[in-house]
């Protein structure tokens, strides 16, 4: 009998946990060999349960996805990530893939849709949603209409972090915490987004980042 290809979950929302648990070994050949909250946990079970594919949260508690993702391809050149995000594909699915994923979707339309990213992923595919596929393919032909392109694309991941923050009501000092950086770091994050934005004001930066939240 052909042994099952194993999925690891890095997610601290229960309920996701459980429900895409439930979806993938629900497949004859799918089962997930384990989960954690925790992304150094994850360091440490990996390689004792050898996943073939990861299911990782883009936004944890403790820990930035991205920055999660990049360290798991330092430590696990070969492993195959799908990200699993709330966000909007548009600002986090190319930064997702350029830092090494070999998929994105979002947790609103993760249902069945997880299995056939997985698949997708272990037929050495990358997984995109049909319209950042598009997307991506306009860009690759050049065929993009001038001006479409947004202005967060030219945020780093680091800045768009941190815009993200803004966004959810954190203050600088308290997204220095999180982030465990200095204030004065944040505030140079702060100021490259407000230029790079073309906002004005600190007042302009916090209206903007709610917007997009929303």
């Amino acid at each position: 009998m052909q042994s099952k290809h194993g999925i690891y979950l890095i997610d601290d929302h229960p309920l996701v946990v459980q429900g895409v648990t439930e979806l993938v070994n629900a497949e004859p050949d799918l089962k997930v060999v384990g989960s954690t909250t925790e992304w150094t946990e994850a360091l440490k079970e990996i390689p004792e349960l050898k996943p073939d594919v990861v299911v990782l949260d883009i936004s944890l508690a403790k820990a930035n996805g991205i920055e999660v993702l990049k360290n798991l391809r330092i430590h696990f050149p070969k492993l195959q990530v799908l990200m699993l995000s709330m966000h909007d594909e548009n600002l986090y699915a190319m930064r997702s893939v350029r830092a090494g994923a070999q998929g994105y979707i979002m947790k609103m339309t993760a249902t069945e849709e997880v299995v056939k990213a997985i698949r997708h992923i272990l037929n050495g595919e990358i997984y995109l949603s049909a319209g950042i596929a598009k997307q991506t393919m306009m860009r690759l032909v050049g065929r993009r209409k001038e001006g479409t392109m947004s202005p967060m694309d030219d945020l780093s991941d680091r800045e768009l972090e941190v815009f993200q923050m803004v966004g959810e009501g954190l203050t600088t000092r308290q997204i220095a915490e999180r982030l465990h950086l200095s204030v004065k770091t944040i505030e140079t994050h702060k100021a490259h987004v407000k230029e790079k934005l073309n906002l004005a004001s600190s007042t302009q930066l916090t209206q903007h980042a709610i917007h997009a939240r929303n």
